[in-house]
């Protein structure tokens, strides 16, 4: 699976109601650490995408859903599971962090 974008509009369908696991990295195109960030979600995905769907959510265009989830800065990832967060992390990390973060909790 490859990684999409997600809008306010797509984020209860997408998001929400996804039967796998999903995690969510709220970025803007201004943000080096996201920048930094996206060749690893590339990599994660490559490898989990079976069981793990990535959604990236502009927040510059998506203004709704990081504020409801009270996202301050960016990049921040939230992993939902059922429809529920199930963990968050902020700040860019490296790939053997995101991995070990998101089997923690898987």
């Amino acid at each position: 699976m490859s990684i999409i974008a997600v809008t306010d509009g797509e984020f209860q369908d997408k998001v929400l109601n996804a039967d796998e696991l999903v995690l969510v990295d709220f970025w803007a195109e201004w943000c080096g650490p996201c920048k930094q960030l996206s060749p690893v979600l590339e990599q994660i995905s490559g490898e989990m995408g079976d069981n793990l769907t990535i959604a990236k959510v502009n927040i510059d265009e998506n203004p709704e859903s990081p504020t409801s989830y009270g996202v301050r800065s960016i990049p921040t990832m939230l992993l939902f599971k059922g429809g529920e967060v199930a963990a968050i992390k902020v700040g860019n990390c490296s790939k053997s962090d995101l991995e070990g973060w998101i089997k923690e909790n898987s």
